[in-house]
């Protein structure tokens, strides 16, 4: 772990995280299905995560975008160049926003939860309370591997992953494993968060300066209000198809659409974490070219090794999930498919460069349109295609908003694609896959 530390950077650090994230909750969906657990207890400890992340997500997301690009350069403290170790008043008050929407969250959960229904409950919904307690604790959590970024401890980062998603590992599936109820595992997650806010406040004790600033919140929330409202409605696309797939289907069919709403693993988060770390750089204006190409460069890097692992992936993904899972689950294979082609769209960054400009009004409108489009076109198509066509419709807003987007950098902040955008290879691996993906929907390649 030692000599991995050494290459580890804000890019890579944030990337490995969400990486580290993504493979906990595989191995725990894989482990529920090889020792027997239900559909339908499959399905609630699925909707249980759903619903956590669909009540904190965006303002959690839309806050941390907003502090990054904040933290070197702002209003109420100035522009400094802050050098690691340093104690930091932003991150203190970053901390007091995201503590406070916790608890405003949670409190308006358990004033609402006798009125909540989902899959028939109504009113006594199974493991809500916990979901609330895992909500409260694990949504100020996220911000330990941001304070890690933005100190230059990026080795501190991948500890940090290593550490919390064994721990949640051996919390969620230790339980079911003995024999006990799948609350357990719920009780095991909130565990691992309680020990992930000891860790922060431990960081918080290092590097925030207990500097209480409303000038400074107040610029935040400034800031940040088109970005929540951009994060909120255009991210809500997966959790609008999850919506929908639990009005027309039952516990069991949301199980099957989550275990195939995954996209390709590793494309997501390694996206988001060089998005998220990139933003950092544009506090400096006579840094904005450098900025661009390092988006192209680092983006090409990515293009190189998830196109092909995508293609492979298309190729396969019923062998492999018929080997993952169970026959129950060899559905969720063609819901799996569709998302793999969200690279084509992921692997765009005109977002970064509005966010990292501060010109987020651009992206609520962009974002209303991915919501309302995809809430239309995903009711069109579930009729006639079921859970794949939820898929579908998610697929084919995310490319059209991102592509609205650079038009928006290319006619109102005259930035060109080629400044950020490895066009030829983008073009060249979009038309592979593309190809691949027609032929196997055919019939003309049979795997």
């Amino acid at each position: 772990m030692l000599g991995t530390r050494r290459y580890v950077n804000n890019v890579t650090g944030l990337q490995a995280i969400n990486i580290l994230r993504f493979l906990t909750f595989l191995i725990i969906s894989i482990v529920f299905t090889k020792i027997g657990l239900s559909k339908e207890e499959i399905g609630l400890f699925e909707v249980s995560i759903f619903i956590a992340g669909f009540a904190s997500f965006f303002w959690v997301n839309g806050f941390i975008q907003a502090f990054l690009p904040l933290f070197k350069s702002n209003k109420t403290f100035g522009d400094k160049e802050q050098l690691a170790g340093t104690k930091s008043p932003e991150v203190f008050n970053i901390y007091v926003i995201l503590m406070f929407f916790s608890l405003v969250v949670f409190f308006i959960g358990l004033a609402i939860k006798g009125n909540f229904s989902v899959f028939g409950y109504k009113g006594d919904v199974p493991l809500l309370n916990i979901t609330l307690w895992y909500l409260l604790l694990s949504s100020p959590a996220n911000l330990v591997e941001y304070i890690y970024m933005v100190q230059d401890k990026n080795g501190n980062t991948l500890s940090y992953g290593y550490i919390t998603s064994t721990l949640q590992l051996i919390a969620a599936l230790l339980p079911v494993l003995l024999g006990y109820d799948i609350i357990w595992s719920l009780r095991g997650l909130v565990i691992v968060s309680i020990i992930k806010n000891i860790w922060l406040i431990t960081l918080l004790y290092n590097y925030a300066e207990i500097k209480y600033s409303f000038p400074f919140i107040k610029e935040i929330f400034a800031y940040s209000g088109p970005i929540i409202l951009s994060v909120l409605v255009g991210g809500s696309t997966q959790y609008i198809d999850g919506l929908i797939v639990t009005t027309n289907y039952g516990a069991d069919g949301f199980a099957i659409f989550r275990y195939g709403q995954k996209e390709l693993p590793f494309v997501v988060m390694m996206a988001a974490g060089l998005s998220s770390a990139l933003l950092v750089e544009f506090n400096k204006k006579e840094k904005l070219k450098e900025t661009l190409y390092q988006i192209k460069r680092k983006s090409l890097r990515i293009m190189h090794s998830m196109y092909p692992l995508s293609i492979l992936l298309l190729l396969f993904a019923k062998p492999l999930y018929k080997g993952m899972f169970t026959l129950e689950f060899t559905r969720s294979a063609d819901v799996f498919v569709i998302y793999l082609l969200a690279i084509v769209s992921r692997l765009l960054f005109p977002h970064t460069i509005v966010i990292g400009l501060k010109k987020g009004k651009i992206l609520f409108w962009t974002s209303l349109f991915e919501l309302i489009g995809n809430i239309f076109l995903s009711l069109y198509l579930v009729e006639d295609y079921g859970v794949v066509g939820v898929a579908l419709a998610t697929i084919i807003v995310y490319f059209v908003s991102k592509i609205v987007l650079v038009l928006y950098n290319y006619f109102k902040l005259n930035i060109s694609p080629l400044e950020y955008i490895p066009i030829k290879w983008y073009s060249f691996y979009t038309i592979a896959l593309g190809t691949v993906f027609v032929l196997l929907d055919r019939g003309i390649i049979v795997i």
